[in-house]
């Protein structure tokens, strides 16, 4: 089944502002959310259809790989595991945290945040993308300091938070009409870490993380086509307060061919034949990429008639469906007959109809 458009699910324009996506995202969030439409499948799944596309929309690089490639066979994200939000958390995302932290009773640290994904972009030939191909690649990305485990303090020099005392929160009482409530916020001496540095590390100057280039193996199946990109989970960017680490987007390029020109799964080609072949018939031998291929040249072949060679294409992704090979016959015309030629082919086509 096609997925709808991101953009006409959220019916925004595609140069919509973040902002806007956002906007469009409550608007319908709140009218097809699960829990304001108790027993309804088809809002469930409208719900499910309108988070998807504002999940692509919202991230940047998603959006961009969405712009260029739409629903590619390599997704842009992993739904594995998804969780219907709800409507409290949903809405929490949104700026909204304060109205629910207040009636919240529990301890609360600093929200883990997922490392930010990377983008790596490489070139394969088209040989690679019929067969399939393993490459090497070498990413530069940041990790957590060796030295100080990315603390980014000395040893010995983090210590908890005076403010907060160690807690990461800071809490009020608070009333609301007849109830006291107790208002919780994050500690902005520490940014609700709960620690504070007495000396930053020297190796990774208090940042954490030190820049270092990894080596990662990349399998490209066979099949791919020019601008899919295979997702890596994890070897991304290393998360905040101990979150998980992005992913990594390798953007696939196919170079072009010097004969065959990709569409889908078909390649197209141009094969020359001479006029006594176009006239009388005959048989071509034309590569392919696995080989050879012989095409059968009917008798009174025009010129730039197309022949399907069925099952000599490109290979479906994941599958062992092939394309065809279309071969265009271009009829080569002399053009440079001596005058001996020139009275045979007047002779011979005497009351042939041109």
């Amino acid at each position: 089944m096609t997925k709808a458009d991101y953009y006409e699910t959220l019916g925004v324009k595609r140069d919509a502002s973040a902002d806007d996506l956002k906007k469009a995202f409550r608007h319908l969030a709140r009218k097809y959310h699960p829990d304001l439409n108790k027993g309804s499948k088809e809002a469930e799944e409208k719900f499910k259809e309108v988070n998807e596309a504002y999940q692509v929309l919202s991230d940047p690089q998603k959006k961009a790989q969405y712009d260029q490639v739409g629903h590619a066979e390599f997704e842009p994200g992993d739904t594995t595991g998804y969780r219907t939000p709800s409507y409290d958390d949903l809405f929490r995302d949104f700026g909204l945290g304060d109205i629910f932290d207040a009636f919240s009773v529990g301890s609360r640290r600093t929200r883990q945040r997922a490392g930010a994904d990377l983008r790596y972009d490489i070139a394969i030939t088209l040989s690679d993308a019929f067969y399939g191909t393993r490459n090497t690649v070498s990413i530069p990305h940041y990790v957590n300091c060796e030295a100080c485990h990315g603390t980014g303090a000395e040893p010995g020099y983090l210590k908890d938070c005076p403010t907060c005392k160690g807690t990461g929160e800071i809490r009020h009482p608070q009333r609301m009409g007849t109830r006291q409530v107790m208002n919780i916020v994050q500690c902005p001496e520490c940014g609700g870490s709960g620690k504070q540095i007495g000396k930053p590390c020297t190796t990774c100057q208090g940042k954490g993380a030190q820049q270092k280039t990894r080596r990662i193996d990349v399998t490209i199946p066979r099949g791919v086509a020019d601008g899919q990109f295979l997702r890596i989970a994890g070897e991304g960017e290393p998360g905040e307060n101990r979150g998980p680490p992005g992913d990594l987007y390798v953007v696939v390029h196919v170079k072009p061919h010097e004969r065959f020109e990709r569409q889908g799964t078909d390649l197209n080609t141009n094969a020359v034949v001479g006029l006594p072949t176009a006239l009388l018939g005959g048989e071509i031998t034309l590569p392919t990429l696995t080989g050879s291929a012989v095409l059968k040249i009917p008798r009174g072949t025009q010129s730039h008639t197309l022949f399907r060679l069925r099952g000599q294409g490109m290979p479906s992704m994941n599958s062992d469906n092939r394309g065809d090979l279309m071969v265009k016959v271009i009829v080569k015309i002399p053009s440079n007959l001596t005058k001996h030629q020139e009275a045979l082919m007047k002779e011979a086509f005497i009351g042939v109809p041109l």
